[in-house]
């Protein structure tokens, strides 16, 4: 089944789990982000080259103890796939991507390979489809479209959807100048509304919101 595997949890549902390199970053990717990567680490190398070689995806997980450069860092549970998109090397060894996230997933248990990369068994975290946006929600929708148009779409890249709940969540989740710990919190929620409803008092105790 490639990097796929299912198993059935407790429940009988079906479960999808795969084994990943992960990248531990100090940021939180979200699903629909874009992510500009510049790799020098030779483990990472390695990484983006067998991804890029095999059209395989990587981890992105906060790191919760350690730093991105050195010893193994230790991951929080829920992290975001990524794969590859736009790459360079300008320089000999220094490695510039574009990561583009997916699905978010949750760690089962992780080991050190060769080189110290740190790879993961996961269990992809469940779709649950387009969610409307609510019509008390939509006074975030005017404040993200001010985002997108000040960042452009490199930056928050078409389509733009404005009338669902969780890629509105998310992307204003990612542009928010807040503590990655909250961020990772806000990553970690299943319920895209309740995502909304904390974002949306955030912003209003701000005066952020007209």
């Amino acid at each position: 089944m490639g990097w796929f595997d299912f198993v059935r949890s407790p429940t009988g549902n079906a479960v999808e789990t795969m084994r990943i390199p992960l990248f531990p970053l100090n940021t939180v990717l979200f699903p629909g982000s874009v992510l500009p990567l510049k790799i020098f680490e030779q483990r990472y190398l390695d990484m983006a080259a067998a991804c890029m070689k095999d059209g395989s995806p990587f981890g992105v997980c906060l790191i919760e103890k350690g730093s991105e450069v050195g010893a193994t860092a230790e991951p929080h549970a829920v992290g975001t796939l990524a794969s590859i998109g736009d790459w360079e090397m300008e320089q000999l060894g220094i490695l510039m991507i574009t990561a583009h996230g997916s699905r978010r997933f949750r760690i089962i248990e992780t080991s050190v390979g060769a080189n110290n990369q740190l790879e993961a068994s996961v269990e992809l975290l469940a779709e649950t489809g387009p969610t409307p946006l609510p019509p008390e929600r939509q006074r975030l929708v005017p404040l993200l479209r001010r985002v997108v148009d000040d960042l452009g779409n490199e930056r928050l890249p078409e389509p733009h959807r404005y009338d669902e709940a969780e890629w509105v969540g998310f992307r204003i989740t990612e542009v928010l100048p807040i503590q990655n710990l909250a961020k990772q919190k806000l990553l970690e929620l299943d319920d895209p509304l309740a995502r909304l409803e904390i974002l949306e008092k955030y912003l209003d105790q701000r005066k952020l919101l007209g």
